[in-house]
């Protein structure tokens, strides 16, 4: 996946929220694996949050950072599995606008090759909701490092060819511009 260094970096202000009724932060290694990943490659991690998995509590989240012009993207963590507690995909479909498909479909593609047919138990997904960019990662720190090291790095670069995510965020409120 190529990196055209001859463009300029355009580092992206991300939110990570980690889902979860055990953790806090000094015990939160998924929220801090991202936390450094995104730092490490530049960009910004301009909010960190632990959240309980309920989905009022994920929804009033999502949505205070949608509304947030200094937030670009949310990555969560945590709530995607199959259990009665995992809501996190539930409290995404209740503020996004358009779904990026692709995101979960790679992402299990990319799990598949480390654990195998377990993967069928994520729920990871994407999405867009008021020019906002949403991703939802299992709780692991591998589904973590995974779903950075494999997919956003690149997709969350501008320089990446053929395209990436950073060159479609003037145009993700074009829906909402006078005719």
């Amino acid at each position: 996946m190529p990196i055209d260094e001859s463009l300029k970096f355009l580092p992206v202000n991300i939110a990570v929220l980690t889902v979860s009724d055990t953790r806090d932060m000094a015990s939160d290694r998924s929220g801090q694996t991202l936390q450094d990943r995104i730092e490490a490659a530049r960009h910004h991690c301009v909010a960190r949050e632990i959240v309980k998995d309920d989905p009022d509590a994920i929804e009033a989240v999502l949505r205070r950072w949608i509304a947030d012009p200094a937030v670009d993207c949310v990555i969560t963590t945590g709530g995607t599995g199959i259990t009665g507690r995992d809501v996190t995909p539930e409290a995404f479909k209740r503020v996004l606008e358009k779904e990026i498909e692709g995101f979960g479909e790679l992402f299990r593609w990319i799990s598949f090759q480390k654990i195998g047919t377990s993967t069928i138990q994520s729920r990871a997904m994407g999405g867009v909701a008021g020019g906002t960019y949403l991703f939802a990662l299992p709780g692991s720190t591998g589904a973590c490092k995974d779903g950075w090291d494999d997919i956003l790095r690149f997709q969350l670069d501008s320089r990446h060819r053929p395209c990436n995510l950073v060159e479609l965020m003037p145009r993700l409120l074009e829906h909402l511009k006078p005719a």
